[in-house]
C-alpha cells in the first residue's frame, strides 16, 4: 500500500491543454479567488445571462460569526437571471442546439436514446407549461421521486424555468421517509414514474408515492397533482418480454400521465427571472436529531459554482463525453449530472441501471460504447467491482478516459490504486472530491493537470474555499496536524439556510466554532500540506455514500414494541465503506431471536430504505453509559470491531457492561 508520501504526477497527456496545467497556476488562481473574490467570480459570472445586471459594489456579503448577528451569505444580490435559460436557451443560441446533451442508457442494454440541447429546451418548456396549468407558481414546491430517466432532468429544469423549488428524493427511500419530506416542504405537485427496473429488481415507484401521499393526507396535507411517467411499458424487462401489469392505480382529479399532457403543451415558455438569492432547490439530508434537514440552495451562486467546479475539476473540453454514475436524487446528481454539465454545454451519459446488470462489466461496456472521457463514481462501486476478475475491465477499450473521479466518502488507497492502474492505465488523473449536500459543489479536490496525486488525499481547496483545521478548543492547527474541518468564508454555492428553520441552520453549522462553517468532518494536514478527510466526528453514518444519523435509525428501531433501547454505530465494511452495527436492549417481555432480528432489519428497510438495513444486530442487556446517562458510542464502536483497547472507562456508571458486550458479540460479526 502506498505511503502518504507516495505521489503520482499528472500524466503528460492530461497536462497538455489542461485548463490548469501546473500547481503554480492553481496556486495563483486560488490566491486571487480569496484576495479578489469580486473580480474572480465576476469574470466567471459574465459568461452567463443576467436580466438585471450584477451590482459589483454589492457583489458579496456574509457573516459567519454567530456572536455578531444572524448568519447569512449573499452573492450577486439583486441581480436576476434564470438557471434554465442559462443551461438551455444560452447553449442553443451559442450554436449548441444540435449537440447531444444526454445519451440515455437504460437498465437493459437494448434501451437507449439521446436528447439534443434544442429538444431538451422544448421538453422543459412543455413540462413547465403543464406545471403552470396545474397552478404551480414561483416559490411553490414540487416533490420528485424518479428513476434515472430523461424526464427527471426535464422536471427539475422545468421547475427552475418557472421559479418553483424542486425537492428531489432518492427513489430508494421508503414511503415514510418520502412523506416526511413532502410534509416538511408542503409540496403542491409530485412527479414520479409508474416504476423502473434496477438490475433484475422491479421498483413500484407510483405505489410508494401513493403510500406517501396517503400518509401526508392523514396529517392534513394533500398533494394537488401527481404526474406519472409511463416508463415500464417502453423499456425491456430483464426477461426480455414486455412488462405486463395491471394499470397503475390513478386517482381521478389528482393523478395524470405525463404522456397524456406533455406532448400537447407549447414548446415555448418564457422564463421567470429570479433574483440571485432566490431559492432554486432544496435537498434533504439526515439530521443528527433524526429529523431530515431541508438544505436550501439559491440561484446565482449555485449556478456559477456548479459550472466552475465542473469545468476545472473534470477538465472538461467541448468535445468530451462525461459520465457521472450518481443518482439524480442526491446532491452529486443535482450538481454533476444536471446543473454543472449543462452550464458548460457538455454531453453526458445518463445511466438508469446498476454496475452489475446484466453483467459485472456494465460500467466498462458503457465507457467503451460512448467513449467516455471523464468518469465519476463512488468508492463503494469501485470496491464492489474490485472483487471481480481483472479481465472484466481489460477486455474493454477504456483508452478514451482522461479523468477518473471519486465521490461520497474518502477513497481507501487500495481502491485508489486499482482505479488508477487497472481502469486508468496509470495515465488518468484521479480527482478524489470532498464536498457535502450543504456545500453545493466540490470544496477539496485535486485538479487533473495541476495536482500531484496522493492515494486517498482530498488534496487542496477549490477556488474561493478557505479550509481551516481546528482543535477541540477552537484553536487553529497550523502545519501538520489533525482536527475539525471548518471553512473560514463562503464560496458561491454554500447552502443559505435550512428550509423554514434558520435557527437550526445556525445551531448545526455555526455555533460550535463561531466565525466558521463546521462540516462535521475531521481532517488532517500532512507535511506536504495535503488535506485528508478522516470522516464524521459526530454520530453520523456513511453507508455506500448515503449519509444518515444514528439518531434517525435508533428512533425507528425503538418503535418496535419488544425494544427498550437501541444504540447504532458505524462499522467499517469492505464494500460499503461503513455498515450499521446495532446494539439493542429488549423490554422485560421482549425475546431476542432470529424473528426479532428479521423484523428490525425490515422496519429499517421500510422506514429509511434498503441501503440502511443493519448488517449486525447484537443483543445488549445493558449499554455503556456515563453516570449522566449518555451512551458511550466510542466504546460501542470498539466492540463492533472487536478491539479491546477501549480507553478510559472510569466515567461509566457500570464498567462491567463492556466485558459483557464483548462476551455476547455475535461470532459472525
Amino acid at each position: 500500500m502506498p505511503s502518504q508520501r507516495t505521489v503520482y504526477e499528472p500524466h503528460a497527456s492530461v497536462v497538455k491543454n489542461s485548463h490548469v496545467p501546473s500547481l503554480a497556476h492553481y496556486e495563483e488562481m486560488h490566491k486571487k479567488s480569496l484576495e479578489k473574490p469580486e473580480e474572480f467570480w465576476g469574470e466567471i459570472a459574465k459568461q452567463f445571462y443576467w436580466e438585471t445586471p450584477i451590482d459589483h459594489k454589492n457583489f458579496f456579503r456574509y457573516n459567519f460569526d454567530i456572536t455578531k448577528g444572524p448568519i447569512f451569505t449573499k452573492w450577486m444580490d439583486g441581480a436576476t437571471t434564470n438557471v434554465s435559460y442559462n443551461l438551455l436557451d444560452r447553449n442553443v443560441r451559442n450554436g449548441n442546439g444540435e449537440k447531444i446533451a444526454f445519451y440515455w442508457e437504460g437498465n437493459h442494454p437494448d434501451d437507449y436514446s439521446r436528447l439534443t440541447y434544442k429538444r431538451l429546451l422544448e421538453e422543459v418548456s412543455r413540462f413547465a407549461n403543464v406545471l403552470k396549468s396545474r397552478g404551480v407558481q414561483k416559490g411553490d414546491r414540487v416533490a420528485v421521486y424518479m428513476p434515472m430517466i430523461l424526464e427527471a432532468v426535464v422536471t427539475i429544469l422545468a421547475c427552475a424555468r418557472i421559479g418553483a423549488i424542486h425537492s428531489l428524493v432518492f427513489a430508494g427511500f421508503s414511503a415514510d421517509s418520502f412523506s416526511e419530506r413532502i410534509l416538511d416542504c408542503r409540496a403542491k405537485v409530485l412527479v414520479t414514474s409508474d416504476g423502473a427496473w434496477r438490475g433484475e429488481k422491479l421498483l413500484q415507484l407510483k405505489a410508494i408515492c401513493d403510500q406517501a401521499m396517503s400518509k401526508c393526507a392523514q396529517k392534513g396535507h394533500n398533494v394537488e397533482t401527481c404526474v406519472v411517467v409511463s416508463h415500464l411499458a417502453r423499456v425491456t424487462s430483464p426477461s426480455g418480454t414486455p412488462y405486463k401489469s395491471n394499470k397503475t392505480p390513478m386517482t381521478d382529479g389528482r393523478d395524470i400521465y405525463w404522456q397524456d399532457v406533455v406532448p400537447q403543451a407549447s414548446t415555448s415558455c418564457y422564463p421567470e427571472w429570479m433574483e440571485a438569492e432566490d431559492p432554486l432547490f432544496m435537498l434533504y439530508t439526515s439530521g443528527s436529531t433524526g429529523k431530515p434537514k431541508g438544505v436550501l440552495h439559491t440561484t446565482g451562486g449555485y449556478m456559477i459554482y456548479a459550472a466552475t467546479t465542473f469545468k476545472y475539476v473534470f477538465d472538461y473540453r467541448p468535445s468530451d463525453v462525461y459520465w457521472c454514475t450518481a443518482d439524480i436524487g442526491w446532491i452529486t446528481g443535482h450538481t454533476y449530472v444536471v446543473y454543472g454539465p449543462l452550464a458548460n454545454g457538455a454531453t453526458s451519459v445518463l445511466y438508469e441501471g446498476t454496475p452489475f446488470y446484466p453483467d459485472n462489466d456494465r460500467f466498462w461496456v458503457v465507457v467503451d460504447k460512448y467513449k467516455v472521457n471523464q468518469f465519476y463514481t463512488a468508492p463503494t462501486a469501485i470496491r464492489a467491482l474490485m472483487k471481480f476478475e481483472d479481465d472484466l475491465v481489460t477486455r474493454h477499450d477504456l483508452s478514451s478516459l482522461r479523468v477518473l473521479g471519486s465521490v461520497g466518502e474518502p477513497i481507501n488507497p487500495e481502491a485508489w490504486m486499482w482505479y488508477y492502474k487497472l481502469v486508468g492505465h496509470e495515465r488518468c488523473s484521479i480527482v478524489d472530491t470532498f464536498w457535502q449536500t450543504e456545500t453545493g459543489g466540490h470544496v477539496l479536490t485535486p485538479l487533473p493537470g495541476a495536482t500531484p496525486m496522493k492515494p486517498g488525499a482530498a488534496s487542496f481547496p477549490f477556488f474561493g474555499v478557505q479550509p481551516v483545521i481546528l482543535d477541540e478548543a477552537g484553536k487553529e492547527v497550523k502545519g501538520e496536524g489533525e482536527g475539525y474541518l471548518v471553512f473560514a468564508r463562503p464560496w458561491p454555492s454554500l447552502m443559505r439556510s435550512l428550509y423554514n428553520d434558520h435557527d437550526r441552520y445556525e445551531t448545526t453549522y455555526f455555533t460550535k466554532f463561531p466565525g466558521y462553517y463546521c462540516t462535521g468532518d475531521g481532517a488532517k494536514r500532512d507535511a506536504d500540506g495535503y488535506l485528508w478527510v478522516t470522516g464524521r466526528v459526530d454520530d453520523m453514518l456513511n453507508v455506500s455514500g448515503h449519509l444518515m444519523s444514528t439518531a434517525e435509525v435508533e428512533s425507528i428501531l425503538t418503535e418496535h414494541p419488544s425494544l427498550a433501547e437501541a444504540a447504532v454505530v458505524a462499522k467499517p465494511h469492505p464494500v460499503k465503506g461503513e455498515c450499521l452495527y446495532c446494539f439493542i436492549t429488549t423490554t422485560e417481555h421482549g425475546v431476542f431471536d432470529d424473528k426479532l432480528i428479521k423484523e428490525l432489519k425490515q422496519i429499517v428497510r421500510e422506514r429509511i430504505g434498503p441501503f440502511a438495513q443493519p448488517d449486525v444486530i447484537q443483543n445488549a442487556p445493558a449499554l455503556p453509559k456515563t453516570r449522566s446517562g449518555k451512551i458511550m458510542r466510542r466504546i460501542l464502536r470498539k466492540i463492533a470491531v472487536n478491539d479491546r483497547d477501549v480507553g478510559d472507562i472510569s466515567t461509566l456508571a457500570d464498567a462491567m457492561v463492556v466485558e459483557q458486550l464483548f462476551a455476547t458479540r455475535p461470532k459472525n460479526a
